[in-house]
This record gives structure tokens, C-alpha cells and sequence, in this order.
């Protein structure tokens, strides 16, 4: 069963208000086997409100619509389905008669506009709403089924969980979707893609057919797996199995297969070791330390971390010899080493993490561009360090200096 999910509100196209109900109604819909396959969010415009629903109309068992159902002139969703619909507004002086009770219950008058969220297409079924003052609508356009809810999440939970409860679930398909998330790092898309599509590509063709998706973002790649069957065991031997399998494919580069970050991976590796750790950080200023204590338990493991910017600081503080920093330069593969190893030895942990770059925007040369970034670890004195060549701006250069860091802890830890 395919699903479209339409936001309406002007306010969510701006940076201070963002659309959280499709998420909600994603996670719902899934466990009653649909599929959503489009998520849009429309202004305050009838016009283009009736256009994308037009367009969903042609596709989707079921569209759902959250916003747009105030009192106000720029609350259209009524106008536009039933514009699309090709159907009459009429009010429902049942529904008036509601509206003026709530507002008397607080002492107040209702005003002439708020008549509109009486305004009902012709033909629709009416949902409660004990949460607020819109009510929600549910229409039938041939196969499609239209659903109008709220748009505030305190109004919009309740009806969907109602709307799902009395609508859905007693004439659900047999089959439901599961979701599992491959967690990857050190190797790019291109890279993961071409070891991994011979794996996954007859996936849909088997009997608990399994859809893949792969999303590169900062520091990681992600490979969405989702499994449609009849029973959640099916779906459950189906998804391990295919895990299994891209986990042999890919190796240790598959850092988490059930929704953990990095920085838990490598806290809980160090505390099954009953290993201590500390860093010292110059290119990322701190980050690496802060990833690692945000993390609820990280005291059981981690004993400090020094930001040691200036190359007098490398040496004060984690003992980087001058002589190394005048030979080699402050960032350097060396001077990562001799940080990981200095902080070790002067906080008494086993394990030490050294971390020096140039971030930018300033600060390359020809021999060192902006990127330049060197990353070491010494566990139980054993030293291991990496040369990395990184993109982006300065917060991104930051970022993926920690997660290269964090990754070759955890590769080291293996």
C-alpha cells in the first residue's frame, strides 16, 4: 500500500518551524504494511496544495494531511480537496454548535471565522477532536483514501491513533514493514555501493523481499534496509539474514547494525576491556572529547582530554619534544603520535588518541593544504596513525577529524 503524507503551513518552509507529525505518521503507517513514498510540505497556497494532491491522487491508496484546517483565511486544506474533489463546502451546524460550547467553557465568544472549520466537503466523515478545535475529515477518491488532521502534534497524535484504530487495523493487509540501519565508516559511497549492490540486488525478488537504500552523510554511510512480510519473524530472519550477509561483505567497516552512534561503539568496546582512555586534540578543539562524554556511562572509561592548540601546548601538556615539532611541523604525523602516546602516559590510561590538522579556512600551504589532518592512537603503548586528506569547511574538517579518530580506536580495538 502506497502513502503520501502532505504538511501544509508556510511556516514549515522557513528555519524556525520544522514538519515532526510526518514522522510520527511514517512510523505508524509502516506497522500496517504502507509504504510512504512521498513527503511534502506545502505553503498556505490552494493552488499549488490542489496541484501536488491531484498528482498524489494518481498513485497513493492513502493521503494524509496535516495543517491547514484553522479559522483563518490562509487555512486552505478544505478548500483545496474539495476544489480537487470537485465537491461543495457545507457547514456542519453539529460541528458549530461543538465550537461554540468550547469556547463558552472558557468564558469566551466565538467568532464568526472560526465557522469555517465547521466548513465540511461534501460526503466526508467528520473526526473527533477532544484536543482541540479543528476537526479532522476523511474522504474516499476511488481507491485513494484522504485524510485531513491537525496540524499541532498535541491535536494530530491522538486522531491518528484513533484514525488508525478504528480505520486501518481492522482491515489491514497481512503484511508490515521492518526497518534495519547498516552504520558504515572509512570507505566512500562509491566504494560501499560497489561491494555491496552484487549482495543486495536480488533482494526484492525473494519471498520476504527486502528493499535497500544507501544515504552518504558526514563521516558515515547508511544502508536502510526494509523487509515487507507476513510476520514479524519473517521480517526478522529475512533482515538478519541480510545483514549477515553485508557484514561479511564489508567487513569491519560496519560499525553498528542496531542504531548505535560511533562514539557508543567505541565506549562500550573500551569498557568490556576495562580499558581507560584520553585525548589530546589540536584541529578539532575538543570535539572528539565532548563525542565521547556524551555518551551516559563515559566516566567508567574516559579520563580527560587536553586541547593543546599552540605547539608550546603540545609540549607543555602531552610532551611533544620541540625538536619533533621543529623537524616535522605541528601537523604531522609524528606529532600525532607523540600526542597520543604523551597523553596516555601523563593521564596513566591505556589508551591515547592524538588528533592535529589544519581546518581552515586559513592556515594550508602548498606542501599542507586546508584538510591536511593526522590521526594516531596507542593502546597499551601500541601506536597506530593514519594521514588523512579531508574536504569541506571548517566544521566539517572538524567533524571528520574526530570520526576518523574515533574509527581508528575502534578498528584498533578490534
Amino acid at each position: 500500500m502506497k502513502a503520501c503524507i502532505l504538511a501544509v503551513g508556510s511556516e514549515m518552509l522557513t528555519p524556525s518551524k520544522t514538519d515532526t507529525n510526518s514522522l510520527s505518521i511514517t512510523e505508524r503507517l509502516n506497522q500496517f504494511g504502507y509504504d510512504v513514498r512521498l513527503k511534502a510540505i506545502v505553503g498556505d497556497d490552494i493552488d499549488e496544495l490542489a496541484g501536488i494532491l491531484r498528482l498524489a491522487l494518481t498513485w497513493a491508496d492513502l493521503v494524509m494531511i496535516t495543517g491547514g484546517l484553522g479559522p483563518t483565511e490562509d487555512d486552505v486544506t478544505r478548500d483545496a480537496v474539495a476544489r480537487v474533489l470537485e465537491v461543495p463546502l457545507d457547514v456542519d451546524e453539529q460541528i458549530v454548535d461543538r465550537l461554540r460550547e468550547r469556547f463558552a467553557k472558557r468564558g469566551l465568544k466565538m467568532t464568526d471565522n472560526n465557522r469555517r472549520q465547521a466548513m465540511v466537503p461534501r460526503g466526508a466523515t467528520v473526526l473527533e477532536n477532544p484536543h482541540g478545535s479543528a476537526p479532522g475529515l476523511l474522504m474516499k477518491h476511488g481507491r485513494t483514501d484522504i485524510v485531513l488532521l491537525p496540524g499541532p502534534p498535541r491535536e494530530m497524535s491522538p486522531m491518528l491513533d484513533a484514525f488508525i484504530r478504528e480505520h486501518i487495523a481492522p482491515v489491514a493487509g497481512a503484511r508490515v514493514l521492518y526497518r534495519r540501519v547498516l552504520k558504515i565508516t572509512g570507505r566512500p559511497e562509491s566504494e560501499v555501493d560497489s561491494v555491496a549492490f552484487p549482495v543486495y540486488e536480488s533482494w526484492m525478488k525473494q519471498a520476504t523481499p527486502i528493499a535497500t537504500t544507501i544515504l552518504a552523510s558526514l563521516g558515515q554511510i547508511e544502508l536502510h534496509l526494509t523487509a515487507s512480510a507476513r510476520t514479524a519473524a519473517d521480517a526478522h530472519d529475512a533482515l538478519d539474514a541480510a545483514v549477515a550477509q553485508l557484514h561479511e561483505a564489508l567487513g569491519p567497516s560496519v560499525y553498528s547494525v542496531d542504531g548505535r552512534s560511533l562514539e557508543q561503539v567505541v565506549g562500550e568496546l573500551l569498557h568490556a576491556r576495562g580499558m581507560t582512555i584520553a585525548v589530546a586534540e589540536s584541529c578539532s578543539g575538543g570535539l572528539l572529547a565532548s563525542r565521547l562524554t556524551d555518551v551516559p556511562g563515559s566516566s567508567r572509561y574516559f579520563d580527560r582530554g587536553v586541547i593543546c592548540y599552540s605547539n608550546e601546548a603540545k609540549t607543555e601538556l602531552v610532551g611533544v619534544p620541540e625538536s619533533m615539532l621543529s623537524e616535522h611541523g605541528a601537523v604531522s604525523e609524528p606529532v600525532a603520535r607523540a600526542m597520543a602516546e604523551g597523553i596516555a602516559a601523563r593521564a596513566g590510561t591505556t589508551v591515547g588518541v592524538g588528533i592535529t590538522g589544519i581546518a581552515g579556512p586559513g592556515g594550508g600551504t602548498p606542501e599542507k593544504p586546508v584538510g591536511t589532518v593526522f590521526v594516531a592512537v596507542s593502546v597499551n603503548g601500541d601506536v597506530k596513525s593514519r594521514g588523512l586528506k579531508l574536504f569541506g569547511g571548517r566544521d566539517m574538517i572538524k567533524f571528520q577529524s574526530a570520526q576518523a579518530a574515533m574509527n581508528l580506536l575502534r578498528l584498533a580495538l578490534l
